[in-house]
């Protein structure tokens, strides 16, 4: 188990109640778990900003029926040889498709694949879940 320490901090009375609301909707035990997952997402988000190494999902929703849009993702994806870990495809209806692509590289790598798959003619959406490995690549 790793080594706890005690904080103590003051607080503006409205931001005080906005916290509390926050634990509470959020289902957490007590505003330490809260805090933590809050310094956690602010890491993640500064390895992002500093193009450090990380990983993400990508999530696409298309119509296959778009011309070549097929061929046109599978040649991009292979544009990002090393970044791309592996994928998931999904068949929703007879035109619409899901696809999950777990990705892992540079954040600012990561972030261009993501722009140039939804810029395509077809995709409907594309969203990049982000996360970070904690450590800056060499």
């Amino acid at each position: 188990m790793s080594e706890l320490a005690r904080l103590s901090f003051s607080i503006e009375k409205p931001l005080l109640e906005r916290l509390e609301r926050m634990v509470a909707e959020g289902n957490y035990g007590n505003r330490s778990e809260f805090i933590r997952d809050m310094i956690r997402d602010r890491l993640v988000a500064e390895a992002w900003e500093k193009n450090e190494e990380a990983l993400g999902t990508v999530t696409l929703l298309f119509d296959h029926h778009s011309r070549n849009l097929s061929e046109k993702l599978i040649e991009l994806q292979h544009d990002f040889e090393g970044t791309i870990m592996a994928s998931t495809h999904v068949h929703l209806t007879h035109h619409l498709c899901a696809e999950m692509i777990m990705v892992r590289g540079r954040a600012g790598q990561i972030r261009a694949l993501t722009d140039a798959l939804h810029q395509l003619k077809g995709v409907l959406h594309a969203t990049l879940s982000m996360s970070s490995t904690g450590r800056a690549l060499a």
